[in-house]
């Protein structure tokens, strides 16, 4: 579903360009074992972010750093780092690829899958005695276009109110959230695809 909306996005003139910015969000599964089998979603797992831990899934995914179109979705547990992910959300024509922290070192996989692409992923700026001013600087230009993918993600839990996922395992919610993000993008268009005068 969300390659052919794309591709009517594109009849539209909404084009996916050869920049992609990568990132992840959690998406919260039932942690209870009140349930006919007694036991948590053997396919969700938990992990920690700052110094609180979460137990669900993980939506990977990759959206053109120009139209903020979403064009590759990955779903995993939530314990799955987002690096291991990146190849796949690539598609292969960029030439340059965004992403934060928990990214950076993947220079080597991002070749792999777009031969062109430059590596644009935040590096880390704070060390134990001093602070690299020069790589906090870029790093504040580079989260200027990796600023952008945080929309899908508004528009997903915050408008669509997807905060949970639906369903035990990956492979239904995964489907789910194709859909999900197939909207995303219709939503996000909404106002450059209804006709002039309408």
């Amino acid at each position: 579903m969300l390659d052919a909306v794309n591709l009517y996005l594109d009849s539209k003139g909404i084009r996916i360009g050869t920049g992609t910015i990568v990132d992840a969000t959690i998406l919260h599964a039932p942690s209870s074992t009140k349930n006919s089998t007694g036991k948590r979603d053997p396919a969700m797992h938990q992990t920690r972010k700052g110094q609180q831990w979460y137990f669900g899934a993980k939506a990977h995914i990759g959206v053109d750093s120009k139209e903020t179109v979403v064009h590759s979705v990955i779903t995993s547990a939530a314990s799955v780092a987002d690096k291991h992910m990146l190849p796949d959300l690539l598609h292969g024509a960029e030439k340059k690829v965004w992403g934060d922290a928990g990214y950076q070192g993947q220079t080597e996989a991002i070749h792999e899958a777009a031969p062109e692409a430059q590596d644009m992923t935040s590096r880390r700026a704070r060390f134990k005695n001093y602070v690299d001013e020069e790589a906090r600087r870029k790093n504040t230009t580079k989260a200027r276009v990796r600023s952008k993918v945080e929309h899908p993600f508004r528009i997903l839990k915050r408008i669509f109110g997807f905060t949970k996922v639906r369903y035990r395992g990956i492979w239904k919610n995964h489907q789910w959230l194709c859909a999900a993000f197939a909207l995303v993008n219709l939503y996000q268009h909404r106002n450059r695809l209804v006709p002039q005068g309408a």
